[in-house]
């Protein structure tokens, strides 16, 4: 599905497609004349109803797939980004049962779709919309040093979480995780998320794009899923997913578009 990204960026930044509802050409371009189960009670998408902050905006979801089905992948489209596939997750290990929360950055209000794909072909999705605060944080300047973030970039910080909620560092989750209760896993990434599409200030040039391309998490040395990144990930983006209960061990490779790789690796104290 990579190689639709720069199709579609340009057919949304083409002028009067911006006028009318943007979904219908993505579903198309994505999907074809694949049927996709609108409305599912098996998908969830999880957003606020405005965003506070455009460059900064947690979006998420939680599927479950059918009876005797597993999920081998879902897709987050934020309909009016210059790239609308935000984020695509391929699960190499299909799951009955998965969610995430993903920051990402909003270039205005926008429509949401999550859609699941299941291992017997089905499509479910779940739709929302989503009201910002005007701010069009998809060419707003970085609101770090370009220069200085280039010490740190690919940095990645990992947690285990009782749950996908959890916060990282509190004391209930230090117990919990102790105790080998791990439902989610926390992935705090640094990197500047250039969308190619800002101005530099002083020279008034555009930053070139460099942005997270593929996230690769392994789970007990076994591959669990990877996670295609896009323009459409905030700055120093924080992604969390769920795991299955009795995961000890997680390795994530991270690789962004100039093709600079970096690893990370945690586990619970006991191993």
């Amino acid at each position: 599905m990579k190689h639709l990204a720069p199709a579609l960026a340009a057919l949304l930044l083409s002028g009067p497609a911006l006028a009318q509802s943007a979904w219908p050409d993505i579903q198309t371009a994505l999907y074809g004349d694949a049927p996709l189960l609108a409305q599912s009670a098996h998908v969830t998408l999880d957003a606020p109803y405005r965003a506070t902050d455009d460059a900064r905006t947690v979006l998420g979801g939680h599927v479950v797939a059918p009876p005797g089905q597993k999920i081998t992948s879902v897709t987050l489209v934020i309909d009016e980004n210059p790239a609308p596939v935000a984020a695509e997750f391929q699960l190499t290990a299909p799951q009955a049962e998965f969610a995430f929360s993903l920051t990402t950055r909003l270039n205005g209000q926008t429509p949401l779709h999550l859609v699941a794909l299941t291992d017997t072909g089905e499509r479910h999705m779940a739709e929302a919309f989503l009201k910002t605060s005007g701010q069009g944080a998809c060419a707003a300047p970085p609101g770090t040093d370009p220069i200085a973030a280039l010490a740190t970039l690919g940095e990645m910080e990992l947690a285990f979480l009782p749950d996908l909620t959890a916060a990282s560092k509190s004391v209930n989750t230090r117990l919990a995780t102790l105790a080998g209760k791990v439902r989610a896993l926390d992935v705090d990434i640094s990197h500047p998320s250039h969308s190619g599409l800002a101005m530099d200030q002083i020279t008034l040039l555009f930053t070139p794009m460099r942005v997270v391309d593929t996230i690769a998490i392994t789970l007990d040395d076994r591959p669990y899923l990877t996670m295609t990144g896009s323009i459409s990930l905030s700055e120093n983006p924080r992604l969390r997913v769920s795991i299955p209960t009795g995961t000890t061990t997680a390795e994530v490779g991270l690789r962004d578009t100039d093709g600079t790789e970096t690893s990370a690796r945690t586990s619970l104290a006991a191993y």
